[in-house]
């Protein structure tokens, strides 16, 4: 059981780049325009009724001005990271498949009770990932600054969770070498000869 720990390491770490990769086309930001933003549609509006319109225009645009002000602050449509961050989500989809390769790989190879790597690489590729994501959670894109305001989504949540997912698989402490039954029995003998036990 003790090659266990590193493969519950290796899991956790593809499972973590599988949800990283299906985060960037999940919604990241919600978009709702601001007060502020409102106000200047409003006046625009207002600007055009009163050059090009006639009295019933006048009537519905004023009507429509009551209705758009409970609008602020309400998400009217959402963004996922493929549509608003068009650089970095081809680098997050990269760190997943390579955090996938990486922790894939020793996991496919069969014989060896705990697959070698899956460490460092993992510990990497987990460390940049949510670094990228944690920045553009606190900093998130300017869209029509002023006049529209992102909040985020479950999307931008889940690529932090899968990130740290794959850091923490690339951490998982590695369980103690299995040795074989022979070794087991020659350190009994020699035990029992001098009364000391070496030390593993």
């Amino acid at each position: 059981m003790a090659g266990d720990r590193s493969r519950y390491g290796l899991l956790l770490s593809v499972l973590g780049a599988i949800l990283l990769a299906v985060s960037v086309f999940l919604p990241w930001y919600g978009l709702s325009f601001t007060a502020s933003g409102l106000a200047a549609v409003q006046r625009l509006g207002e600007q055009f009724v009163s050059q090009f319109g006639n009295s019933s225009l006048q009537s519905y645009t004023g009507a429509l001005h009551a209705n758009l002000g409970g609008l602020a602050g309400q998400e009217f449509t959402s963004l996922s990271a493929h549509q608003a961050l068009r650089n970095m989500n081809l680098l997050l989809l990269a760190l997943a498949g390579l955090a996938l390769l990486d922790a894939l790989i020793p996991l496919a190879r069969s014989g060896s009770p705990a697959p070698d790597g899956g460490g460092a690489a993992l510990v990497l590729l987990g460390a940049i990932a949510s670094v990228c994501v944690a920045y553009r959670m606190v900093h998130p894109p300017t869209i029509a600054e002023g006049a529209l305001a992102l909040s985020l989504r479950e999307g931008a949540w889940l690529a932090l969770v899968g990130s740290l997912a794959i850091l923490a698989g690339g951490l998982w402490p590695r369980g103690a070498a299995t040795r074989s039954p022979s070794e087991a029995s020659i350190e009994r003998a020699w035990s029992g000869f001098s009364g000391w036990t070496p030390q593993a």
